[in-house]
């Protein structure tokens, strides 16, 4: 099942950069580098998801004595929070948020590049999820709601309730509503509708991750780093295709001083 799905997304990735039109796109795009590197973002994905089902859920005991104390103070006002309805409607914008790219072939530019623009939002969708899963897989941390008196043990002792940081469905929808919002940005770099447009992006992220909150599924700082790390890719990883774009990261020899002597070492610079 795992290698029909690669092979899946590896034809997908071949079909779209191969009908990528780019002469009247401010992207420059190539097979050789995206592709790799949406298959490589897919699997690491796979693998964060699958060690993320692997964490040691908390025992009877141990999810009984969850204290809210323990909590810092900056997220302690979360702890407690249960709340289904607010999940629900977290999930709905979710999965119409996937969708927001397609508003963009309303705009006759992008549409003579669609298969171009696909093919960058698999490449940003799989850098997210990779990120996501991975980091959720290391640092694992206790839902809010497993300090409310009125979940249900069971929902408590699931491996699922080690999820919490960071948010996920708030980190997916940044990075889809500022995937959209930038590269509306670059193809119409006159247009009025910009700043409209790049708020919609932020507020949206923003409500689902208020609503994530009320759930009892994130704290305060789970989705503020899921917002950022969002907006981060959504942006970066069209800037980083821009034609005449030199940015770049380099490696060069240098003199790094420390107290009392400089020593010989090396510079990691990144260019936008």
């Amino acid at each position: 099942m795992m290698k029909k799905y690669f092979y899946t997304l590896f034809l997908t990735a071949v079909t779209l950069t191969q009908t990528m039109g780019q002469s009247n796109s401010p992207y420059k795009t190539s097979f050789k580098v995206d592709a790799p590197i949406t298959v490589a973002g897919a699997g690491l994905s796979g693998l964060g998801l699958y060690l993320m089902q692997q964490k040691d859920p908390f025992t009877n005991t141990e999810a009984m004595n969850l204290n809210k104390e323990d909590v810092n103070g900056f997220d302690r006002f979360a702890a407690g929070n249960h709340s289904e309805s607010a999940k629900k409607v977290s999930d709905v914008m979710l999965y119409s948020s996937i969708a927001a790219p397609a508003l963009l072939l309303f705009n006759d530019k992008i549409n003579d590049n669609t298969g171009q623009m696909l093919a960058l939002y698999l490449e940003t969708m799989s850098i997210t999820g990779a990120v996501f899963t991975l980091s959720s897989a290391a640092f694992p941390r206790a839902r809010p709601l497993t300090y409310s008196p009125e979940v249900e043990i069971g929902e408590k002792t699931r491996a699922n309730s080690q999820n919490s940081f960071f948010a996920g469905h708030t980190a997916a929808v940044s990075t889809m509503t500022f995937f959209t919002a930038k590269v509306f940005h670059d193809y119409n770099p006159d247009s009025p509708a910009r700043p409209f447009v790049w708020a919609g992006a932020a507020i949206v992220p923003a409500a689902v991750g208020y609503l994530r909150l009320e759930a009892g599924k994130h704290f305060l700082s789970d989705n503020l780093v899921g917002y950022g790390v969002g907006a981060a890719i959504g942006i970066l990883v069209p800037q980083l295709h821009k034609k005449g774009n030199n940015s770049g990261i380099s490696i060069s020899p240098s003199v790094i001083p420390v107290p009392g002597k400089y020593v010989d070492g090396v510079a990691l610079q990144y260019k936008f």
